[in-house]
């Protein structure tokens, strides 16, 4: 069981890549057009899935479903548009900062309690953040703003899933996410529409699927095995970014760079597993 949780965790963790891969390389549209797409595609999954399914469209708790939507398209529209002016692994790094904003939202909204050391971990996460735009004069100021702030917003969506808890089925989720996205990302990518070309057409339809598939594969194996030991395979995402960055966009890190991401991958690791223990 724990070994094809891991090989699903493994495939969701390259199919969220080469959806990085794939929105970097349209750095010519739009955002809100990436958005359009990326939610459009999904859709043919989501919908006939909970149609076939006999599931309910509506959902029960709307206005938690409502509110995770924006916050995840608030998310996922910035960190798109990190990636136009930073390398993806540094990207997709300081998104993964989002659980340190969640414990924050845990304590004040859900009174949770965080036990003293994860603190302590979370601050050595934060120093990777410092050390990545403090020493690195490479990464743009407006790619680590962008990131950071998807990643706050990511912390709301961890927030309000959890107050939806088992009200609603995960795919009613993520079809509410996917419809608001495509709706708003269509409405604002109007003004700056541009017609794609015919492997253009191809990248944009590949959006949804990726999409969709890192998020199937990801609850699969989470279903399979526990979450304290999977859960930190999630990060073969940066490593996994970085090495098609290197390759496929001739993207480079300095010494810094790479201990930045250190920094924040072994702070986020160490606060799950005090959290898993």
């Amino acid at each position: 069981m724990l070994k094809k949780a891991i090989q699903y965790m493994v495939i969701s963790a390259l199919a969220f890549t080469f959806l990085n891969v794939f929105v970097k390389s349209l750095h010519n549209f739009s955002v809100y057009q990436i958005v359009f797409f990326r939610s459009l595609g999904s859709l043919f999954f989501t919908i006939p899935f909970l149609l076939k399914n006999k599931i309910s469209l509506k959902g029960n708790k709307k206005a938690l479903l409502v509110a995770r939507s924006v916050f995840g398209l608030i998310s996922m529209t910035l960190f798109f548009l990190s990636l136009k002016y930073i390398a993806m692994g540094a990207a997709v790094s300081l998104r993964y900062i989002a659980p340190v904003f969640a414990a924050f939202f845990a304590v004040y909204f859900l009174k949770e309690r965080v036990k003293p050391i994860q603190w302590l971990f979370f601050i050595l996460a934060f120093s990777g953040v410092l050390v990545l735009k403090g020493f690195d004069n490479k990464l743009q100021i407006e790619g680590v703003v962008f990131a950071l702030i998807s990643a706050i917003f990511a912390g709301l969506v961890y927030i309000t899933i959890r107050k939806i808890g088992s009200k609603d089925h995960p795919v009613v989720v993520v079809n509410y996410f996917m419809i608001i996205s495509a709706v708003i990302g269509g409405i604002l990518s109007i003004n700056n529409w541009q017609t794609p070309q015919l492997n253009e057409w191809l990248i944009f339809l590949s959006l949804g699927v990726f999409g969709y598939f890192g998020q199937v594969y990801m609850t699969k194996a989470l279903q399979l095995g526990e979450t304290s030991k999977l859960a930190p395979l999630k990060y073969l995402e940066v490593v996994f970014s970085m090495l098609i960055g290197l390759i496929w966009f001739s993207e480079n890190y300095t010494l810094f760079s790479l201990l930045g991401i250190g920094l924040i991958i072994s702070g986020l690791l160490l606060n799950l597993f005090v959290k898993g223990k």
